[in-house]
């Protein structure tokens, strides 16, 4: 064949493999970032975590194989959970599991093409940026980040990359969430007027890990690589496994609960965060050194910043001396109510003729509807287990692996939730009146940038 006919042959087909490829609605980058149905995709866990061991790891295994997906390795800066973790992840996998000291020896080693990332609250965002710099796809769990600096600077990073990143809040993959977002989204629901979020337990040992705690010595970590960009402190087993009851290692509260539902919130209205809060509490039951409160109120405003004269309020309340752990995401409109504990939609509170007419005014009263009604079905396989919503929103991350689709729950997700929760943990701690600032991508306390 002459050397003429062999390149109008290359480049017939590649004319052609482009055409197929824009009808497929790819770009050629998109595509060439596509993993081959042929290639399996190597996970890496950083951090193990109670939160990885319980609820990543048994929807991974519903799917990893059909989907081909591997567990190859596990990073940790504890020699016992990072041991630990290996035994656990080889008896699943039913191979030997690398197993790092810490994410730089994970990166390095090329080992993985995306990570589960389970560390303390205040590391996601850093451990984030880390991950997508070294090209891998990532499932990161909330809060994506506890202040505005680490918020901004995992925002550019992911945006910069090529990585999947799916923000670990599961209820974008909820059927009855997805039927709110729509029903609400819609115009049907009316204009949301106030939406009450309540999460309460009766755990005094809830975030303690007193038995962990007396195993766990210095010797044993690499307790600066924890503190990553925080401020120095002694090294402190709590601090280490007990992080969720310690600013600036966590919120508590906040960064642990309210973001899951704050995140409906922006969904829903489609606000990016909230126009100001104010939050009271303290620490009035469990008083065993812990910094951050036991009991919490935040008062939200929404609403568009140019136009002050209209919004809602969203209160979100938690206790964790008194409760079932049954939380609570109630959304009020002038014609009725959307409960999304008994995932129904009623007329309950609407304007309802009476008190229309007596001021010359039409009845609003929402219909009766159910929104599991109005869900989208999942498959049966992605709607089983403990614990669903962890299911179906693993699964997606996985799919959106393959198919280099935004996830249910992209970075913006996480970034706008932050926001509010870096706004009420800046209110808890100050105790002024917080806003956000627009321009400069900031939390203002007393008219100060709150950063610790």
């Amino acid at each position: 064949m002459s050397s003429s006919r062999r390149n109008f042959i290359k480049q017939s087909a590649k004319a052609a493999a482009g055409t197929y490829i824009a009808s497929m609605g790819f770009s050629a980058q998109s595509y060439a970032r596509i993993i081959g149905a042929n290639d399996r995709v190597r996970v890496g866990v950083v951090g193990f975590s109670d939160r990885h061991r319980s609820s990543h790891i048994p929807p991974f295994m519903k799917f990893y194989k059909e989907m081909n997906f591997d567990i190859v390795s596990v990073s940790d800066i504890w020699k016992k959970r990072r041991e630990e973790g290996a035994a656990f992840l080889k008896e699943k996998m039913g191979h030997d599991i690398n197993a790092y000291r810490n994410n730089d020896e994970l990166y390095n080693s090329k080992t993985v093409d995306a990570v589960f990332i389970s560390t303390a609250d205040f590391q996601h965002a850093l451990h984030a940026i880390e991950a997508v710099k070294a090209g891998c796809d990532v499932y990161c769990e909330k809060p994506f980040a506890e202040t505005m600096e680490d918020n901004r600077a995992a925002l550019k990073a992911v945006k910069a990359s090529k990585s999947i990143v799916q923000i670990g809040s599961q209820r974008r993959s909820g059927p009855n969430y997805i039927a709110a977002a729509d029903f609400i989204q819609s115009g049907k629901f009316g204009p949301i007027t106030m939406v009450e979020l309540t999460w309460n337990v009766n755990q005094p040992g809830r975030w303690r890990r007193p038995d962990l705690v007396a195993q766990c010595k210095e010797e044993d970590l690499d307790w600066k690589r924890f503190l990553m960009n925080r401020p120095f402190e002694n090294f402190d087993p709590r601090k280490y496994l007990e992080f969720r009851l310690f600013w600036p290692y966590s919120s508590g509260m906040p960064g642990q609960w309210m973001s899951h539902q704050i995140d409906t919130v922006n969904w829903f209205s489609g606000l990016s965060h909230p126009r100001s809060v104010v939050a009271n509490g303290g620490v009035y039951v469990w008083k065993d050194g812990r910094r951050n409160w036991d009991t919490t109120t935040a008062v939200f405003e929404y609403g568009p910043t140019n136009d002050p004269s209209t919004g809602f309020q969203v209160v979100f309340m938690s206790r964790m001396h008194n409760g079932d752990e049954n939380p609570a995401e109630m959304y009020y409109s002038n014609g009725g109510e959307l409960n999304l504990i008994t995932n129904k939609v009623s007329p309950k509170g609407g304007l309802r003729a009476r008190e229309a007419g007596a001021m010359k005014m039409q009845a609003n009263l929402l219909p009766e509807l159910s929104l599991s009604d109005l869900a989208v079905k999942v498959e049966a396989g992605a709607n089983t287990g403990g614990d669903a919503l962890t299911t179906a929103h693993v699964k997606n991350w996985m799919e959106c692996i393959r198919s280099r689709k935004q996830p249910n729950a992209p970075v913006e997700a996480g970034y706008s939730h932050s926001i509010a929760t870096i706004m009420a943990n800046a209110a808890c701690r100050t105790g002024e009146k917080v806003t956000f600032d627009e321009k400069t991508q900031e939390v203002m306390a007393g008219g100060k940038v709150f950063k610790y």
